[in-house]
This record gives C-alpha cells, sequence and structure tokens, in this order.
C-alpha cells in the first residue's frame, strides 16, 4: 500500500445682528448736537445696510449650495472598517479540559524507540497518520513533552519479545507530535472484549504523568469491524479521548489528537 506523507449647517448671523441693532435706542447727545431723530435716521440706515448685505450673502450661499451634486445615497462604509467597540472573536487553542485518563494495562515496556514513525517493512494494516499539540491547561503549547506510544497490531496482538509498533518520541518547539502506524484490531482482555485503541504516557518536562488511551469514531473503516458496536461494548471506552479522523485515498487515515495536560500535581 502507497504511503502518503504529508458629517452642520452654518447659522445665519443677519438676524442677530439685525437684533442688536435694534436693541440701541434712546441714545441722546445733546453737547454733540446730535438729536434724537437724526440719530435713528442714521441708526436705521446702518441696520437696513447690514440686512441688505446679510440677504445677499445667503442667497450666494444657497445658490452655490444648488449647483452641488445631491448623492442619491449615503455613503457607504468600508466593509474593512470594524464598527467601534466591536473585536473579532479569537477561537481558542484549546478547550482547556485535561484529557481524561485511563488504566495503563500490563503491557507497557519502558524504553521503547524513540521513533515518530511505528511503520516497518513488515508491518501490515490500515495506515494513520496521527498528529496534534500537546498543551496544558492554560492552552500554552508544550514544547520538549515525552509522549510514549504502544498498541497491538491488525491481529490484537501484542509484540512481547521486542518492540513492534512501539516507541517514543518529544514534542517539537511549538508542542507539536506526528505518529505513524496503523489502526490496531479489537482484542478479548482482562476487560474483556477492548475496541481498538492506542495507549499513551504523556509527560511534560516537570510535569505529571498522564495514562490514557485513543480510540476511533464509530464509523472508522478497518478489518471489517462494526467500531460502533466494539466502542459501545469495550467499558473503558471514553468519547472524549476520539481521533478526529478524516479518510486519504487508498483506505489510509489522517488523525488529529489534542493532549491537554495538568502540569501541576
Amino acid at each position: 500500500m502507497q504511503y502518503d506523507d504529508e458629517a452642520e449647517p452654518a447659522a445665519d448671523g443677519a438676524e442677530a445682528r439685525h437684533q442688536d441693532a435694534m436693541n440701541v435706542t434712546d441714545v441722546t447727545d445733546v453737547t454733540q448736537g446730535n438729536s434724537r431723530r437724526a440719530f435713528l435716521r442714521t441708526t436705521s440706515a446702518g441696520v437696513t445696510s447690514v440686512a441688505l448685505a446679510a440677504t445677499v450673502t445667503a442667497s450666494a450661499a444657497s445658490a452655490a449650495a444648488a449647483q452641488q451634486p445631491v448623492p442619491t445615497s449615503a455613503p457607504k462604509q468600508p466593509s474593512h472598517v470594524r464598527p467601534a467597540g466591536l473585536t473579532k472573536a479569537v477561537t481558542p487553542a484549546c478547550s482547556g479540559q485535561e484529557t481524561p485518563a485511563s488504566v495503563e494495562g500490563p503491557l507497557f515496556k519502558p524504553a521503547s524507540p524513540e521513533r515518530g514513525d511505528l511503520v516497518t517493512p513488515g508491518t501490515q494494516g490500515v495506515r494513520i497518520d496521527l498528529t496534534g499539540v500537546v498543551h496544558d491547561t492554560g492552552c500554552t503549547p508544550l514544547p520538549g513533552t515525552l509522549i510514549e506510544f504502544w498498541q497491538c497490531d491488525r491481529n490484537g496482538d501484542y509484540d512481547t519479545s521486542g518492540f513492534a509498533l512501539r516507541g517514543h518520541q518529544y514534542t517539537n518547539n511549538r508542542g507539536v507530535y506526528l505518529l505513524r502506524t496503523i489502526i490496531p484490531r479489537d482484542y478479548w482482555g482482562r476487560w474483556g472484549q477492548r475496541a481498538p485503541h492506542i495507549h499513551t504516557r504523556v509527560q511534560a518536562p516537570g510535569s505529571p504523568v498522564l495514562v490514557t488511551q485513543l480510540y476511533f469514531p464509530d464509523d472508522t473503516e478497518a478489518y471489517g469491524r462494526d467500531f460502533a458496536a466494539l466502542n459501545v461494548a469495550d467499558r473503558l471506552h471514553n468519547r472524549a479521548c476520539t481521533i478526529a479522523l478524516t479518510a486519504r485515498p487508498g483506505g489510509a487515515y489522517s488523525g488529529t489528537f489534542d493532549f491537554v495536560l495538568k502540569t501541576t500535581a
């Protein structure tokens, strides 16, 4: 089987000025020879001049405004401008919920090879590339996290004499891991019939070890097995630990699973 890598109008001041002028009354200066009547004639003429000037100015302004084009609709706001006070929603990096633990089982072996590819020339089965990120509960990626993987083969058997389908690796500087392996098969054990799963031990530097098991969706197709029925029957099965699968050409899969660790005891 081929394996695929990777806007205010201005106010018119004429009426205000007219009102101020009309308020100038009873001003009499006998010593300078000016009569009240003469004074009023002079004031009246000034007011008339001011009013006429204001009228001319307002008419000119109205004529100029009439020559301006009238928009057919209100200007539209550019689509890239975000209204004040609104911010773009941020997608969280992870749920922040600690990955549930599970039993380790009797078949863990220490000192497995450091490798991310568990497929060797003699390995048969439905291929899967599994990747994800290890976060703490604050959703910060955890570089240098140790992850150990072990599983059974397509027949439901574990290699207890060697390290077939066993290995460990460390997450990169972005907290990412990549595992190349096969989908395991169900088998019978001390807890009854077990659904296909991959065992893991995950430990960030200076943090507690998380022991858990990863499972497969109900619609997974491999080895003619009914994954939905197997998942229901397995009393250790935890859907919170289900790998997200995407089918690839040739019957292979790509999978993702992000771990969330508690980094304090």
